[in-house]
């Protein structure tokens, strides 16, 4: 992938700048659960405004763009102590139709406020929506400090491979996950499947999984599911009316909902995470709403402790590292979910091409 264009050589003195920055925090009750994307954020904006620009910050919030923004303004004032005077926050820009719609007309509206324009929103930069391609078509354009170091990162999984080379992967949507199966099958020497995703390959495999979540669009296609490098729980966590019960996956009854791998499948991970020298992650082991991060907890410590090159994302898995107060123990952690996925698939993603 060629070079993007780096803010750091830029003359920002007296700029108007607008930053697109992923601010999409969890919010209950009014309170932010977690800040971790917002801590993310403020090297870029401390950094334009200590060169004396101006900031207008490009962000959403929730899905259908009815979400108060509020709260994220003032957390980001709270911690970073930048003065408001500063730094301005334009509208949640989901409550836009022509944000999603990549709109033209609003992609103008939008970059008429700013001098220049920089992307930091790594973990939305796979959706082609105008804050993300449309503007960049409009103002000169520069790519964060945290999306360099996203690109950075993620890019020495797909350039300098080091083996013994381990990829995690949870979570569920089969279908988007798919296509990284196929090409880590290439690159890695293992695949760890868990989470709802291993259940589709158990279900495959003719193993009962009880009522548990599987994507029944889906069969896991044989090459894959025999293909030795395809590591699978051989134990599990259940739930069921009664209680909470450890399996083998041979034994999973018909009311038992798998939450979490088994203490026999987590000795087994720690034991390849020993003796690889690179381990990707995504997405978590087990239901961890419902009980079910155990498993997560456990081998993200492992991890931690370990001598592997360590590269973490998917928003749940992130959100219990931002829990556990973990984000400085692995070599980097993502603030992407599904842009991770495209970024490690493709190489690259429609935000940043629109850099260029």
């Amino acid at each position: 992938m060629k070079s993007i264009k780096s803010l750091k050589i830029k003359d920002l003195k007296g700029k108007k700048v607008l930053v697109r920055i992923d601010f999409n925090v969890p919010i209950v009750e009014g309170k932010i659960t977690d800040n971790f994307r917002i801590k993310k954020g403020i090297p870029t904006i401390q950094y334009l405004v200590d060169k004396g620009a101006q900031v207008v910050i490009l962000m959403h919030l929730g899905k259908d763009g009815t979400d108060d923004i509020t709260p994220v303004a003032k957390e980001f004032f709270k911690i970073s102590k930048i003065s408001k005077k500063d730094v301005e926050f334009y509208p949640n820009l989901r409550s836009f139709a022509g944000e999603t719609e990549n709109d033209k007309s609003f992609a103008k509206a939008v970059a008429s406020m700013g001098d220049m324009y920089v992307n930091d929103a790594f973990s939305v930069s796979h959706r082609a929506h105008a804050s993300v391609v449309g503007i960049p078509k409009i103002l000169p354009s520069y790519a964060g400090l945290q999306l360099e170091e996203e690109i950075k990162h993620l890019s020495l999984v797909l350039k300098e491979v080091q083996h013994p080379f381990l990829f995690i992967l949870g979570g569920a949507k089969f279908s988007t996950k798919m296509p990284l199966i196929k090409k880590y099958l290439k690159l890695a020497d293992y695949i760890f499947v868990g989470g709802a995703l291993a259940n589709d390959f158990l279900e495959t495999k003719g193993l009962p999984v009880g009522k548990s979540l599987v994507d029944d669009s889906i069969s896991v296609p044989v090459d894959i599911l025999n293909n030795t490098k395809i590591l699978l729980p051989t134990d599990v966590l259940v739930k069921n009316k009664i209680m909470f019960s450890a399996r083998k996956v041979s034994e999973v009854e018909g009311d038992d909902v798998i939450i979490d791998i088994g203490a026999e499948s987590v000795k087994s991970l720690e034991d390849y995470i020993s003796k690889a020298k690179l381990v990707l992650w995504n997405g978590p082991l087990g239901k961890y709403e419902d009980n079910g991060a155990g498993a997560t907890k456990k081998i993200l410590k492992f991890i931690a402790n370990s001598k592997a090159l360590s590269i973490i994302g998917g928003g749940d898995t992130v959100a219990l590292i931002s829990e556990m107060k973990m984000e400085k123990k692995f070599t980097f952690v993502s603030t992407g979910g599904g842009a991770t996925l495209d970024f490690l698939a493709k190489g690259t993603l429609p935000g940043i091409k629109a850099l260029k």
